[in-house]
């Protein structure tokens, strides 16, 4: 998605006008997810994958944040990936609390797909 329909979604959806670079639609209440150490669902599904909700990267500003982290676009559309499955699960970064157990999460799933973490002191 381009940065104007972003913004638009951000304002419709989060009532703040302007561009972001990922945002999270979750199917699930925050209270539903096991946050303290490895994010998972309190009740597992039967069996199959489970359906978390939906994701939308702004590709204009995942590309201007990898110029400033100087990371491939590839790579800091993975990290936005990452950081959206977090917010479906639950996370949030509005505390530092949270803000440290979700940075946390992002680099132990970083880590798991082998994904080089550059971003160590460049997040907000």
């Amino acid at each position: 998605m381009r940065d104007p329909e972003m913004r638009e979604l951000n304002r419709e959806h989060r009532r703040r006008d302007a561009a972001t670079d990922v945002l999270s639609f979750p199917l699930y209440e925050p209270a539903d997810f096991e946050r303290n150490g490895r994010t998972r669902l309190r009740a597992r599904p039967a069996a199959g994958e489970q359906m978390l909700g939906d994701i939308v990267i702004s590709v204009d500003t995942a590309q201007a944040q990898a110029a400033a982290y100087d990371a491939p676009l590839a790579r800091e559309v993975e990290r936005l990936l990452i950081h959206g499955v977090l917010h479906l699960c639950g996370h949030d970064h509005e505390r530092a609390g949270e803000r440290r157990t979700m940075e946390r999460e992002e680099r132990r799933l970083a880590e798991a797909i082998g994904m080089p973490w550059p971003y160590l002191g460049a997040l907000r």
